[in-house]
């Protein structure tokens, strides 16, 4: 079902389920927080984050964004004197950009679709959950062993879907294959290509000797 949501471009991409810290500066997105907070905490306070395909976080020049975004629902806010907020938000439900409204609020308003998480292929699913678990082990594993990051890997998930967006946002790539990640159709198909994602990754640590990952050890916030 259609909704408008406020969107919020980032440099990076937020996943469901996974924190995202950010510092609220600029005065549009300052006005953002301080609409949502005049939502009952009852309700469900939230925004839109999109990665942007090309342009820049700050500045008066719309960027150009991916279409498939995440929903971020806040969990924490912090005002400062200044007028700055530091808040922090969760991964919600995904979602589709059918358009954007430049012009009815500071910020961007999109009218969005929200995406269903389909499993896919249950026994695919199933099976590449227990492979792409192991790989991961083994990928901080040799991150840690090249001693330049200490990786303390959490329980991992048994559900296929929440395994598959926090290997999702642990490895190190780029912002364009995270955003293929967030945008398969179905879990079975992002798990498929988190397997070869982490067979290529682990072989390119078999031919270096030093390599560096802040992803899994801290989550630096983001700033607009």
């Amino acid at each position: 079902m259609g909704e408008r949501l406020p969107l919020f471009p980032l440099g990076t991409v937020l996943l469901p389920g996974l924190l995202m810290p950010l510092e609220i500066f600029e005065e549009r997105y300052r006005a953002l927080i301080r609409e949502l907070l005049e939502i009952p905490d009852t309700d469900t306070r939230q925004f839109g984050v999109v990665a942007i395909r090309r342009g820049r976080e700050v500045g008066p020049a719309v960027p150009l964004i991916h279409e498939v975004g995440c929903a971020a629902q806040l969990r924490r806010v912090e005002a400062h004197p200044d007028g700055r907020f530091s808040v922090v938000t969760v991964g919600g439900p995904r979602f589709r950009v059918r358009s954007v409204d430049e012009s009815d609020r500071p910020y961007l308003v999109g009218d969005v679709d929200f995406i269903a998480d389909p499993v896919g292929d249950e026994a695919d699913a199933a099976t590449n959950t227990a492979v792409v678990a192991r790989l991961l082990r083994e990928y901080t594993d040799r991150l840690t062993a090249s001693g330049t990051v200490e990786i303390k890997l959490p329980d991992l998930p048994t559900d296929p879907t929440s395994l598959s967006y926090l290997v999702a946002a642990a490895v190190v790539t780029d912002i364009t294959e995270r955003q293929g990640l967030l945008a398969a159709p179905d879990t079975a198909t992002r798990l498929r290509a988190e397997r070869a994602l982490l067979r290529r990754e682990l072989g390119l640590l078999e031919r270096i000797t030093t390599v560096g990952s802040n992803e899994l050890g801290r989550i630096k916030p983001s700033s607009n």
